[in-house]
């Protein structure tokens, strides 16, 4: 790309986000209702993506990242999935919106890349038919111009020989090959926000470096907004702009990337850090010869069926314990400064050790902790409502 189209793609980023925010989502839950009993996936999420920025959603299975993203998109469901709050998408809110105004947005306005391309592609229609059907949906392309613009879109994913691998079928494809193809029916139709969920899972450390790295071009080409769904810390520091940690449903913590990890302000959030390989602390030395021990987080995440009382962390938290608060009260979401949320009774103390310690969670977590002022309520449109 020329210097000149990047200052021009970066220049209309940043108008656009003079504009405000490309999405909006406040309050937003989902509730599968099931014989077992009543599921609360998501929790009262709130956040924002820009042009241009990438926002990376993160925590373990089951915490409701996946079920977050489909939601944006009406893709859950119905009647089992019940859905509620604000997804405001050029300033008209896509909660109940009618499946005719959905498809418009579907693929040409946002797209989404799925997580399990092989499942996800249609294994008896080929790769180029798939890519121009989408196409055929949203734009004015047809027929030979439609099939170019696919054959456009799998030489611009890096996929070899596009104009003669445009008529194989899924099962010719490698895992890495498919998930390039799931992102050239993406981003065909040029859509302002791209939805990736774990779009390098099953893959090897090379083909994921190529998959992020075509994602990041395509940013740079289009200026569109990412929300990245992934359990990959090491993919977000690379590629996130912001990152938002969920747990049980909930939004814990916020932060612009560095801050989630120099400056992490929710013991969930240091768990994670903590079972990281860290290669920067002892170098390559082992736990045996006095490296760095990795640490996992002690315990399962809860049933959503069931959650425990007070903070849903508290059963698996080494903060926990001593404070009461933890066990009784549901932590409120709060700014720690402009742009960074936790919702944990003692952020102020993590705050303070993370500094001293780096993240070492084991040092952190010794410390003695003391109770936040919930003086400082979240800005509007970002309250952990409960």
């Amino acid at each position: 790309m020329s210097r000149t189209a990047t200052a021009a793609n970066a220049q209309s980023r940043s108008e656009a986000e003079a504009d405000g925010p490309l999405l909006e989502v406040e309050d937003l839950r989902v509730q599968f209702n099931t014989d077992a009993g009543v599921v609360r996936a998501v929790n009262g999420v709130s956040f924002t993506v820009a042009a241009g920025e990438t926002l990376a959603l993160v925590g373990e299975s089951g915490s409701g990242k996946s079920v977050t993203g489909m939601s944006l998109l009406g893709l859950l469901p119905k009647p089992a999935a019940e859905t509620s709050g604000i997804v405001r998408w050029k300033g008209k809110d896509l909660v109940g919106a009618s499946e005719s105004r959905l498809r418009k947005v579907r693929g040409g306005e946002i797209s989404m890349i799925f997580q399990d391309a092989m499942t996800s592609l249609n294994p008896v229609m080929t790769v180029g038919r798939q890519i121009t059907e989408m196409i055929g949906l949203h734009t004015s392309l047809k027929g030979r111009a439609a099939r170019a613009r696919a054959v456009e879109m799998l030489d611009a994913v890096g996929i070899p020989q596009a104009s003669r691998r445009v008529g194989s079928y899924p099962h010719e494809f490698s895992g890495g090959m498919r998930q390039r193809a799931m992102i050239a029916m993406a981003i065909a139709c040029d859509p302002q926000l791209i939805i990736a969920d774990e779009p390098t899972t099953a893959l090897d450390v090379t083909v994921q470096a190529q998959v992020l790295e075509v994602l990041a071009e395509i940013q740079e080409r289009t200026g569109a907004g990412m929300i990245l769904i992934t359990h990959d810390l090491g993919v977000v520091a690379g590629v996130a702009d912001r990152v938002m940690v969920m747990y049980a449903g909930r939004q814990v913590e916020t932060a612009v990337t560095d801050e989630v990890f120099y400056d992490t302000r929710h013991p969930y959030t240091l768990g994670l850090m903590a079972s990281l390989p860290r290669v920067d602390i002892d170098g390559l030395m082992t736990a045996a010869d006095g490296g760095h021990r990795l640490k996992p987080i002690e315990g399962q995440p809860p049933s959503l069926l069931s959650l425990p009382s007070g903070c849903a962390f508290h059963p698996r938290c080494e903060m926990a314990g001593l404070p009461e608060p933890c066990a009784t009260e549901v932590p409120e979401l709060l700014q720690i400064r402009s742009g960074h949320l936790s919702a944990c009774h003692f952020a102020d103390r993590l705050g303070e050790r993370a500094r001293e310690v780096g993240s070492d969670y084991v040092e952190i977590v010794e410390a003695p902790p003391t109770p936040v002022a919930a003086s400082t309520a979240a800005p509007a449109g970002q309250e952990a409502h409960q």
